[in-house]
């Protein structure tokens, strides 16, 4: 009688996808040779974690040669979402038994067996979550350079520059932890990865970040809208759940974790925005949310974004667009209803559109450096203006006054002056 396969795995690597038969063979393949040269002797496994793709992502995926076992495993016909591969993913690696689990996107093109390690290694050192590092346009990413990171940033004070980065690794203690959360069905969804970051950084683990190079892959701006509203309600729910990490005053440090992996990152790949679509986008929505976005803003406030929109000139600067968000931070806390919040969330979309604009016409004749520079002036204004933010709680009377405290939030990371 054939002896059953042992179902216990050292090192398990999850691909989530949703229709990408023409990128997963590449990704699987490469996966496979990183797992052979740098967890030698170890028991790995690359799970496919899927949606029940029609594009025949499954036959892809498994009919790719490696010398890793491979894994497929599916949602439900009909249900779909990053965020429930993951959770299946999740759940795989903990039945498992996992040391370390990894995770890369089904679309990349820009992968190489070196990620693997890169990503790994740190989980095997002691880490229990691992964020991606990548040189990438300054157009690329803009929920993250917009609105993730100088949050994060800000509220948080954690310097973690591609919090919904699409590649990462985690600890088998980070996982549990994860799994014992609230998964709310933005969560499941596009949701997934700020749910993480911010799981992580407000549990209190063990956090780096791992330098990868250059990211490319499929570009996201036919899922935008969508992938917009889902991590925006995940990002908004998760912070206002855990209000004590933010209203405390500490005493200003800016934590940055540790940094493994490239130390010098590539030229990011060639980026084409089409900036008449944006602006159409842009206009679209603030006619249908411009009644909500006046009730929801300050009058100054109000009155610079419409004269913005109505002459077609977007200067959308650091200080209002900061100040613009963490008002509607506050209205999203002290909102009673899930129709009162997606208004906020369908306002803030809009604005969002304004800020990447300003953002692109001035820095699109400069280089990836500059734009950085300029994107890391927004965080620190997010920084700066937290005082605003804890104004609009004191007036409204929904925030006790708080003694100041020195290193008052969860951190285990060095820290760098801000």
């Amino acid at each position: 009688m054939k002896k059953k396969q042992s179902s216990k795995y050292n090192v398990v690597v999850g691909i989530p996808s949703y229709n990408e038969s023409d990128t997963i063979p590449y990704v699987a393949k490469t996966v496979g040779e990183g797992l052979e040269e740098y967890f030698p002797g170890k028991k790995c496994i690359i799970v496919n974690v899927d949606n029940n793709s029609p594009d025949n992502t499954k036959d892809a995926f498994l009919g790719t040669k490696t010398r890793i076992e491979k894994r497929y495993i599916s949602t439900a016909h009909g249900v779909r979402g990053k965020g429930n591969n993951m959770l299946n993913l999740f759940n795989f690696a903990k039945d498992a038994g996992a040391e370390v689990t990894i995770v890369v996107d089904a679309d990349l093109k820009s992968i190489t067996k070196e990620w693997i390690e890169y990503l790994g290694r740190p989980i095997v050192e002691g880490h229990d979550y691992v964020i991606p590092l990548y040189s990438r346009h300054q157009f690329d990413g803009t929920i993250t350079n917009h609105i993730c990171y100088p949050a994060m940033f800000g509220m948080l004070s954690m310097d973690i520059r591609q919090p919904i980065g699409g590649e990462f690794a985690f600890s088998p203690k980070l996982i549990k932890y994860l799994l014992k959360q609230s998964w709310t069905e933005s969560t499941r969804q596009y949701g997934i990865d700020i749910f993480m970051s911010l799981s992580a950084v407000l549990g209190g683990f063990k956090i780096c970040q791992s330098g990868l190079g250059t990211k490319i892959h499929k570009a996201s701006a036919p899922k935008l809208g969508i992938m917009f509203e889902q991590v925006i309600e995940t990002l908004l729910t998760v912070l206002v759940q855990n209000k004590e990490a933010w209203t405390v005053r500490n005493n200003g440090d800016i934590f940055v974790p540790d940094t493994f992996g490239l130390k010098d990152l590539a030229e990011p790949q060639e980026l084409d925005i089409n900036i008449l679509d944006l602006k159409e986008k842009a206009q679209t929505e603030y006619s249908k949310y411009q009644a909500d976005i006046k009730e929801l803003l300050a009058p100054y406030a109000f009155s610079r974004i419409h004269e913005m929109f109505e002459v077609e000139v977007f200067d959308l600067t650091i200080l209002l667009w900061t100040q613009v968000f963490y008002s509607l931070v506050y209205r999203y806390d002290i909102s009673k209803s899930s129709k009162e919040r997606k208004k906020i969330i369908n306002s803030l979309k809009p604005l969002y559109f304004a800020r990447s604009l300003s953002f692109n016409y001035h820095t699109w004749k400069y280089n990836v450096k500059y734009s950085e520079m300029e994107i890391r002036k927004s965080a620190l204004g997010f920084a700066s203006q937290k005082y605003y933010l804890w104004g609009l709680y004191s007036q409204g009377n929904h925030l006790k006054p708080v003694k100041t405290k020195k290193n008052s939030t969860p951190r285990t990371q060095r820290k760098t002056p801000s």
